[in-house]
């Protein structure tokens, strides 16, 4: 018999019965019943109910078992009694009665409970993270991280894509993060990166005349922590294709997206991928006030502005007044109560808004009537007026908010999030994919009037060299990105590929073509040798385990993440190095002020 076990612990079931086997695994938890001693014993694979009685021959030392000990046992394996059956697990027809006992590992005293599900601060759960990962749900997420991977992988393959590699220790990349800094030992003074991205390794590629290439790539960016990104390190499906268009990137990779989410989504529903539409950045804003729109929840948002000029309601009237302002109504189907417009007025104040206007429509018996302070103010012309362009009736709402579109864009987006949320319009049982398209690639800075990259300065603009002799703010680049559920799942771009156009696109910037040649003189190089048209995106493998595992916090998926401070409490990380690596690196540690 093998030194440790002839079976795991999700194997044994009534053909067993009879057998002598043998057993390894932890202690999930001890149930004394008058005599006799019940382990449910637990493996990677699942859980199997071994016992043992005075007449068992190590009885005494089952007696010292603890929860989280780890153990092996031979026994033989008995049918449980009808009325004791587990439908529950695999192997809940059979138990082992124990003949033998081995400690493997004993446990002290637990900081955390691996049996059941209960709540524990972050800190203890990173810093006892190996035990934090005992518990069944975690096991169950990194599974669902690996297989994952394992279907991607093989998806992109029978695309026709190879797998390669590309180096973590690097220069800087164009990413628009901080980077990760490494200091060079054979070149003081100097430091080499960390890569944000292979975004500059996968162009070189495509130059090279690799003609698709995909990688599962660790990233690693210098960033503030949010529940849906690490601040250190992640890992993406990085895809690059030569002589292809921005459809040619969505129809190879939307497929893969769509099959992933279809074979770990639960049964969820998922839409054919070239139903997925396609919204423009600007609409995107308009509509949704967010660049990745949770498509589950059906409001649309809608300018109004013309109901509220020159009318009784002074704020917006006067607010109109002012160039680039506009009004916009957040429609809320069957929210027409008073109490939820309050409700809602209350999230804006939280938000650092003065509050959110509304008018509701309710029915008096003897029609419709739009009531709340707005109403009162502009009268029943343009309040019909506003319920016919939304679309509404008795029983619905509508909130609004005002000034320039950047300055409320943001709130009005996740006050649509609440409201859906609320009145039960968001259909929780779905993957609402939407490619989100036709970024903008310059932005002005209202106080200093200088224009800067607003996205990806490497993307392609539409329209080449004719497009940059224009208005830098109407250009738009072959940048997208997939977004699902509210996430941002997928970015990418058609590469501008071109050295004269990436030298004007950064001129219009205000980078010269010396400061361009020496942060990307590798990939501005490779440019002059006949470079391919070529295009890809990178699609972020955390999240999307975050989704199909539904959890809120992307810590929930990683084996082992930082904190919110970017600190391993496990491993005490970041340290202090010795005084002997710094002087072999030739660097000195300058104290902080508190």
């Amino acid at each position: 018999m093998h030194a440790y076990r002839s079976h795991t612990c999700a194997e044994l079931n009534k053909s067993h019965v009879g057998e002598t086997v043998r057993l390894s695994g932890w202690v999930h938890r001890v149930r004394d019943h008058g005599g006799l001693l019940f382990i449910d014993l637990r493996d990677h694979y699942g859980v199997t109910q071994v016992m043992a009685d005075p007449d068992s021959p190590v009885f005494a030392e089952i007696e010292k078992v603890r929860a989280e000990w780890c153990i092996r046992i031979d026994g033989e394996v008995k049918a449980r009694d009808e009325s004791l059956i587990n439908a529950k697990i695999p192997t809940g027809e059979v138990e082992v009665f124990i003949r033998d006992i081995e400690v493997l590992g004993k446990s002290e005293e637990l900081p955390l409970m691996v049996f059941g599900e209960q709540e524990y601060p972050e800190e203890t759960r990173l810093r006892y993270r190996y035990l934090d990962l005992r518990r069944e749900k975690m096991q169950n997420n990194m599974v669902l991280r690996s297989q994952m991977i394992q279907s991607i992988r093989k998806r992109m393959w029978d695309r026709g894509f190879n797998e390669y590699q590309t180096p973590i220790i690097t220069a800087s990349s164009p990413e628009g993060a901080r980077d990760f800094l490494v200091p060079s030992r054979l070149h003081p003074g100097k430091f080499y990166a960390l890569p944000q991205a292979p975004q500059q390794f996968k162009q070189l590629m495509m130059v090279s005349g690799f003609d698709k290439y995909f990688q599962i790539a660790p990233c690693f960016r210098d960033e503030d922590p949010r529940a849906d990104r690490s601040p250190t390190d992640f890992y993406q499906l990085d895809l690059e294709m030569s002589f292809v268009t921005q459809q040619d990137v969505f129809d190879t990779i939307a497929p893969v997206m769509a099959g992933v989410f279809e074979e770990f989504g639960k049964g969820r529903k998922v839409d054919a991928a070239e139903d997925w539409p396609q919204i423009s950045y600007k609409d995107a804003a308009l509509w949704y006030g967010s660049d990745k729109p949770d498509l589950r929840n059906p409001i649309k948002m809608q300018v109004v502005s013309e109901h509220f000029a020159g009318s009784g309601f002074a704020i917006f009237a006067k607010l109109l007044e002012q160039d680039g302002t506009e009004i916009r109504a957040i429609p809320a189907p069957t929210g027409g109560s008073r109490k939820f417009c309050d409700r809602m007025n209350a999230f804006a104040q939280k938000e650092g808004l003065p509050g959110m206007g509304y008018i509701f429509w309710r029915d008096q018996g003897n029609g419709m009537e739009a009531a709340g302070p707005l109403a009162k103010n502009i009268g029943p012309e343009r309040t019909e007026a506003i319920r016919q362009q939304l679309g509404l009736g008795v029983g619905d709402a509508a909130f609004f908010l005002g000034g320039k579109p950047k300055t409320f864009e943001s709130v009005a987006g996740r006050a649509r999030n609440v409201i859906g949320e609320e009145l039960g319009l968001t259909d929780k049982d779905r993957f609402a994919f939407a490619w989100i398209v036709d970024f903008p690639i310059y932005e002005k800075d209202e106080e200093t009037g200088k224009v800067d990259f607003e996205h990806n300065p490497f993307s392609m603009p539409q329209g080449g060299m004719e497009a940059l002799q224009g208005d830098p703010l109407a250009v738009r680049g072959f940048q997208y990105d997939l977004a699902c559920n509210g996430y941002e799942l997928v970015s990418g771009a058609i590469r501008n590929h071109k050295p004269e156009i990436m030298f004007k696109a950064f001129e219009i910037a205000g980078y010269g073509k010396d400061e361009v040649e020496k942060r990307f003189g590798g990939m501005v190089n490779a440019f002059q040798y006949g470079a391919p048209p070529h295009g890809g995106c990178a699609a972020g493998i955390d999240r999307m385990v975050m989704l199909l595992a539904d959890e809120a916090n992307i810590r929930e998926v990683i084996m082992f993440p930082m904190n919110q401070r970017a600190e391993d409490l496990m491993m005490a990380a970041p340290s202090e190095p010795l005084a002997e690596q710094l002087m072999e690196l030739g660097l000195r540690v300058i104290p902080q002020d508190d």
